[in-house]
């Protein structure tokens, strides 16, 4: 039981990539939020790692294990992203972020958080500037360690076909078979709005993927 609290809010194998850039040279802080460990690898909670292992593969990078969490750089055109995958389980996710945002020095505006999310088909994403944790425990730590809700975000849908009662078995459960075919494709596209975000900026990615 207390693994099972500690993965829905209350800490994957360590892997390899680049050095890491200087503060000056990196421009956007990409996290995407998960609990670590192999029980958790392809649970619903989870699929912000899964957008993250998906955007680095992508561009056969792997990630090196640093101080709170799986960290490694992505080159988009002219812009450097640094992709987090918090070592803190769920409810701490705040520490790894407020960390490599002072390491980096990358303000709040640069940065965005990749989360799951039960109001929304499997696949469907959403981003959104800013707004409530929706009751999400990763995002409410977040918000109390950075002292605003004024952060990007990107909710990527895991639906919610569970009966009253079962949240916490649906939500630490893997997907379904029907789900794992289009899974490839949908977190392709979850890449892309990250991309369009840092290049674009938080309203043209709204207007391109919004409840895509």
């Amino acid at each position: 039981m207390w693994r099972v609290l500690r993965a829905l809010g209350f800490r994957g194998a360590a892997q390899h990539s680049g050095s890491l850039l200087t503060p000056n040279t990196v421009n956007y802080l990409i996290v995407g939020l998960g609990n670590i460990g192999d029980e958790y690898a392809r649970t619903r909670h989870n699929i912000g790692f899964r957008v993250l292992d998906a955007l680095a593969g992508a561009s056969n990078l792997a990630f090196d294990d640093k101080r709170y969490g799986f960290v490694t750089t992505l080159k988009v055109k002219n812009q450097t992203l640094i992709l987090l995958k918090p070592s803190t389980y769920m409810n701490l996710s705040g520490n790894a972020v407020r960390y490599w945002m002072n390491e980096m020095k990358i303000p709040v505006e640069r940065v965005l958080v990749v989360v799951d999310d039960l109001s929304l088909p499997f696949g469907q994403l959403r981003l959104k500037p800013g707004g409530s944790d929706g009751g999400h425990n990763g995002l409410k730590h977040i918000a109390s360690v950075l002292g605003t809700q004024k952060y990007a975000r990107l909710r990527f849908g895991i639906g919610n076909d569970f009966p009253r009662g079962g949240q916490v078995d649906y939500v630490l459960g893997e997907f379904g078979e029907e789900d794992l075919k289009t899974m490839d494709e949908r977190l392709k596209l979850a890449g892309e709005a990250v991309k369009t975000f840092c290049l674009a900026g938080i309203n043209v990615a709204m207007n391109q993927f919004n409840n895509k």
